[in-house]
């Protein structure tokens, strides 16, 4: 189920609505079919009944997003889709037609996405990775599988070593995984480099490795630095200690593939991280496993 959004107490309100986009909104009036919300413009939109709650009233300010309906009237929900405008999601097919597809996207009215903009035939049932635009021309809300158009190569002042991102996993290549960097740029994630299970449509945090020369980047899952690494080792150990009871069955001896298994590590960042804990004082290894302090801090 995807999650509602309600947030109130805003100091400012969306100076006018913006289609396929969270807006802040005020409530001005109570109607049968729902709420009206206004922008500073004094635009307004329905909120219909059934994200109405006993809580709202008059004046607050609440968070939408903001789609068309079945008559292409603009509408607000207090749900929020996989992705918004100018966003990228995976989405799977729920209905084929001559003319496009329908794919799921979290709201009662799925996602269009005409047959032009598909890159080959949908079926009920696929999974696929698309871009979420607004038509200029029917000013309607579209899904586009072909999405080389919206990856920029023109990297913005920023994009340093270690910088944390958002990704999308696209698709598998022989080198490791396609992936969109921040909705905006394309990157790889080199399989050498994965220590998790990864596939198709995983929305992931990782950290830029490189900017190439031609705009590409190279990413990692993981922080690039022995100390960075060691950090995130040792607050995933403590994560699931504190899960477990305060002890977990493995220690310096543990087999590779079960470390990777369990954390999410190289056995050389776990073997580190063991080391760290252990001489801060936060945990003991033994023969039989992985033991908490109870004073460990």
């Amino acid at each position: 189920m995807v999650p509602k959004l309600i947030r109130y107490n805003y100091t400012m309100i969306n100076e006018k609505i913006e289609l396929g986009k969270l807006n802040t909104l005020r409530i001005d009036r109570f109607t049968e079919p729902g709420i009206y919300l206004m922008a500073e413009d004094e635009s307004d939109i329905l909120l219909p009944g059934q994200y109405v709650t006993e809580s709202m009233a008059e004046g607050q300010e609440i968070q939408v997003f903001v789609y068309t309906d079945s008559e292409d009237r603009l509408v607000a929900t207090t749900d929020t889709p996989k992705a918004m405008v100018d966003e990228f999601g995976f989405f799977e097919v729920v209905d084929v037609a001559d003319f496009g597809a329908f794919v799921d996207w979290g709201l009662p009215k799925d996602l269009f996405v005409p047959k032009n903009r598909q890159k080959t035939p949908f079926r009920v049932g696929d999974r696929r990775i698309l871009r979420v635009v607004k038509d200029e021309q029917s000013e309607r809300l579209l899904g586009v599988e072909k999405i080389k158009q919206y990856l920029s190569h023109e990297v913005e002042d920023g994009y340093y070593k270690n910088r944390p991102v958002k990704l999308l996993v696209m698709a598998r290549t022989p080198l490791g995984y396609k992936v969109i960097v921040d909705d905006t740029y394309s990157g790889m994630l080199f399989t050498n480099e994965i220590f998790e299970d990864i596939a198709a449509g995983d929305i992931k945090k990782g950290f830029v490795k490189l900017v190439r020369k031609d705009g590409n980047m190279d990413i990692s899952l993981q922080p690039i630095g022995t100390a960075a690494k060691t950090d995130i080792a040792t607050d995933k150990i403590m994560q699931l200690l504190e899960e477990n009871s305060g002890s977990l069955p493995y220690n310096y001896k543990s087999d590779a593939d079960l470390i990777n298994s369990v954390f999410g590590l190289s056995k050389k960042n776990y073997k580190r991280a063991l080391t760290t804990l252990k001489d801060t004082g936060k945990i003991d290894v033994t023969d039989t496993g992985i033991y908490k302090k109870e004073d460990g801090q």
